[in-house]
């Protein structure tokens, strides 16, 4: 979340106030964009494991990214938000929810850790990595090219983005997936109490407060960021006149 809020805050002065010293930010942090966004969702998937609600829990989340979609397309047209992180972890909370309803009516929720689904998981994002762009690949081995004719607006959700589909946020279900789906496995780990013990306290209450409160963050920090930079701009028009 710490991460995730000042990468949009660079965005914010770069794109929507044109500040040059914002873009130069922007453009230094963005080759760690990935690494944010993929332990955020790895995050996410330990939280669904510790979970009992996360058909509830997803089902709600769906609601306040159809908002984030509503707020974007009346507000700022030009950063529409049609299928962002909140709509992908909302899809993936509830299929996790209904596959954790599954184990439970087969008697196997208790199901102990194993590496293998982890690497697995790691193989299928690697494969899958540029299926937005048009293809398969293991590097420096093998790649794949995908027919145009499967790429079409309605399945961006998926991975499959046609001609025309545009969104200022977007995590499609391929690749992202493979990190939920590994960060539910090692939720296994945390629910067992095998991670290291460091882990469990609360060593700074800040980011503890960041992880409790992360929806809430991450629906107000835009608008908070926004209306600082518009704050910011102000007073450097001012001193420059």
């Amino acid at each position: 979340m710490f991460c995730m809020v000042f990468y949009h805050a660079f965005y914010t002065l770069a794109f929507l106030f044109q500040l040059p010293w914002g873009e130069a930010l922007f453009r230094f942090f963005t080759p760690a964009e990935p690494w944010f966004a993929g332990l955020f969702i790895f995050i996410a998937g330990i939280s669904s494991d510790l979970s009992r609600s996360n058909l509830v829990r997803g089902a709600k989340l769906f609601a306040v990214a159809l908002l984030v979609t509503a707020a974007t397309a009346l507000v700022v047209p030009e950063e529409l938000i049609l299928f962002g992180i909140l709509h992908f972890l909302s899809i993936c909370m509830m299929a996790f929810g209904l596959l954790q309803l599954l184990r439970r009516r087969a008697g196997k929720e208790d199901a102990p850790f194993r590496l293998w689904p982890v690497l697995v998981c790691a193989l299928l994002l690697v494969v899958t990595w540029n299926i937005s762009d048009g293809y398969l690949q293991i590097p420096f081995l093998l790649r794949v090219n995908l027919p145009q004719s499967w790429y079409q607006p309605w399945l961006a959700p998926l991975g499959l983005p046609g001609p025309g589909f545009a969104s200022a946020d977007y995590f499609p279900l391929l690749p992202w997936c493979f990190v939920f789906a590994a960060g539910t496995v090692v939720g296994r780990l945390a629910r067992a109490g095998r991670f290291p013990e460091f882990l469990y306290p609360s060593r700074i209450p800040f980011f503890s407060f960041l992880g409790r409160h992360a929806l809430l963050i991450y629906v107000v920090h835009q608008p908070v960021i926004y209306g600082v930079s518009l704050l910011v701009t102000a007073l450097m028009g001012g001193m420059g006149g």
